[in-house]
């Protein structure tokens, strides 16, 4: 028995070192080929819209283009990086800044198995990668961020933990970053500034079975960036990252683009309550959590999108691009 032990692991290990140049070599293509559009790009003079800018190496959509571009057009910003809820890092929106600009940064998942695996990675010590396993609320915000090496000015704040993504921006004063990118959630429409109440331990798995209650409205993130002294420049032709550039740096931005465009979402995630894919389109997926509650912020009370027939613009319900 010891003896077919010894052997399974001789095969794993030839099978993991076999696998290793051939992932590294796959991921410097995507490097090399970042590289080439984000020069395509940092030639333009300018966009008609922010989402012009986008394409894909470890994004999950083309949002490393776009934080490509603003980079470029942001030269004095520090080289430095916060992302919360990465998962396994594979796919991220700053891995990029790290293989591309040789970025510092500070990632944060929940997981200890994700975290244990980004630390397992060549990028962990090629690149100077902190990561830390935490679930994230507004109350130690700003403690993990400290405990990571992160004060003052960064380069780019990136949020996206499916619930309480408008609270944990609004609560986080420790930081001052030149970007941020910040997840919405499109099925609550573009005119309310709604976002799911806060509770410290919100789980979008476990608040609804469609999988669609979670986070903030754009509008809400719109405001709210207002308050902190950022100006949003543009969503993802996905329409699910919102992008903020602060007050005394959006100029610069601003002048390369015709108009700030938001994006609603195409995306069919939701699921029936047997937990499988139902592929529901348009408002029907807002109808789907109608009855849950929701905060209105202008309103400074809780409601439901049942009370709200009219969040929707004619734009956004036909899956329409909005200028804002």
């Amino acid at each position: 028995m010891n003896i077919i032990i010894a052997l399974k692991e001789k095969i794993k290990s030839a099978l993991f070192s076999a696998f290793v140049p051939i992932y590294q070599l796959g991921e410097k293509q995507l490097v090399c080929q970042a590289l080439v559009a984000a020069k395509v790009n940092r030639s333009n003079q300018g966009f008609s819209g922010l989402y012009e800018a986008e394409f894909c190496a470890f994004s999950q959509w083309g949002e490393d283009g776009i934080i490509d571009w603003l980079v470029e057009r942001l030269p004095s910003i520090p080289h430095s990086f916060v992302e919360f809820g990465v998962e396994n890092y594979q796919e991220s929106n700053t891995r990029l800044l790290l293989k591309l600009r040789n970025w510092r940064g500070l990632v944060i998942d929940g997981s200890e198995k994700h975290i244990q695996n980004i630390k397992k990675q060549d990028i962990y010590w090629r690149y100077g990668l902190t990561a830390k396993r935490a679930f994230i609320d507004r109350e130690n915000i700003n403690v993990l961020l400290a405990e990571g090496g992160m004060q003052g000015d960064i380069g780019l704040l990136s949020i996206d933990i499916d619930g309480n993504d408008y609270w944990i921006w609004e609560a986080i004063d420790s930081i001052n970053p030149a970007i941020v990118v910040c997840e919405y959630n499109a099925v609550l429409g573009d005119r309310y500034e709604f976002t799911v109440p806060y509770k410290a331990d919100f789980l979008r798995s476990q608040a609804h079975y469609s999988n669609l209650y979670f986070g903030a409205s754009l509008r809400a993130l719109v405001s709210l960036g207002k308050k902190k002294g950022y100006t949003f420049v543009g969503t993802n032709s996905t329409g699910c990252n919102a992008f903020f550039v602060r007050d005394d740096r959006a100029k610069s931005i601003l002048d390369a683009l015709g108009a700030v465009w938001a994006f609603p979402s195409v995306i069919r995630e939701a699921r029936s309550n047997n937990g499988k894919l139902c592929f529901v389109n348009g408002k029907d997926r807002a109808n789907m959590i109608n009855q849950c509650p929701v905060f209105d912020l202008e309103r400074d009370k809780n409601t439901t999108l049942e009370k709200c027939l009219d969040m929707y613009s004619p734009e956004w319900e036909l899956s329409k691009k909005v200028k804002f």
